[in-house]
Parts: C-alpha cells; structure tokens; sequence
C-alpha cells in the first residue's frame, strides 16, 4: 500500500506545480531567456577542471617514467618477431614515445609492457592491467597471461636465444654429481 502512495503523492505534486511554473515563466520573458540558455561555467569551475586535467597528465606522466634499472633492463629486451612453438609468433616493439615500454603482439593479443626488476635476473615486462606477462631466459622466452593462468606463448626465440639453445643442447652442463 505505501508503494502506491508515494508515485500517486509525486504525480500530485507535479500537476499542481505545473500551472504556477508557467504561468510564471508566461509573465516574465527574462525567465523565457534563463531556460533558454545554459550556464556557463564560472572561473572557479574552469580553473578546478583545468587544474584536474594537469593534476591526471601529471599522475601519467609520473607512472610512464621508469627508474635507471628498469631502463637498463629493457635495454636487453630482444625485440622482432620472434617465432614460437607450435608455428606462433610474437612480436615485440619499442614505443618511440615511452622509452622502456613495449607493445607485444601476436594473434588474438596485444599489450603494453614495462620492464621489472627481479631476483633471478630473468628479464620480465609486465602489463598489470592485462594480468600478461613476458619472461625472457637467455634460451627463451614466454608469455603468461596471470588472470587467466596460462601460456599464451612458449619457447618464443630471438637468433640470440636460438644460438644460446644451440650451444646448450651441444655442450649440456655438468650435473651436479658428475
């Protein structure tokens, strides 16, 4: 019950509103001019969403720019096509406008990566919004996607990789044992 009084109340209201608000805006042609045109926006609003604007180009440009070490870490990137497993391929290229920043590509993909620091000393990019992942190992290289958990691409090899693969295949380590 209370449910269909309150539309009824609202309809009321509005119906008995309607005649004052016209006859009104009838009688006074500077009101007709004032619901004819917008407000413009005074120097206080023009100056917060100007301020805004810089504030966001800001915040961008501070998390594209990259620290010394990330820098020295995308400087090993292999970048080309690079032919993977199974007749795939990924490509790998500099953006021009953001050093240190790579878009890898390949069928049904496409992210922008920025190298990170790790432990072991594998060379890895990540796209955190993507969840992807790019590993390069001196013998080769993949590409995980996190949220998904799995390989999108594995065994991908520059001709680096490719000759690094060669040699270990031919000359295998010492086991430990041995």
């Amino acid at each position: 019950m209370k449910n269909l009084l309150l539309p009824t109340f609202l309809v009321t209201c509005v119906w008995l509103a309607a005649p004052v608000v016209l006859a009104q805006s009838a009688d006074q042609p500077a009101a007709k001019k004032a619901l004819a045109t917008k407000a413009k926006p005074s120097a206080s609003r023009t100056e917060i969403r100007s301020t805004a604007n810089q504030m966001a180009a800001g915040i961008t440009a501070a998390e594209t720019a990259l620290e010394p070490t990330e820098l020295a870490i995308a400087e090993q990137v292999h970048t080309g096509v690079l032919r993977c497993e199974l007749g795939t391929s990924v490509t790998l290229i500099n953006d021009p406008q953001s050093p240190g920043y790579f878009s890898v590509q390949g069928k049904n993909f496409r992210y922008r990566m920025f190298p990170v620091a790790t432990s072991t000393g594998a060379i890895r990019l990540e796209d955190r919004k993507a969840g992807a992942v790019w590993l390069q190992l001196p013998n080769k290289s993949m590409l995980m996607n996190q949220k998904v958990g799995q390989r999108m691409a594995d065994d991908c090899m520059s001709p680096m990789q490719l000759a690094v693969a060669q040699a270990m295949r031919d000359r295998p380590a010492p086991g430990l044992l041995d």
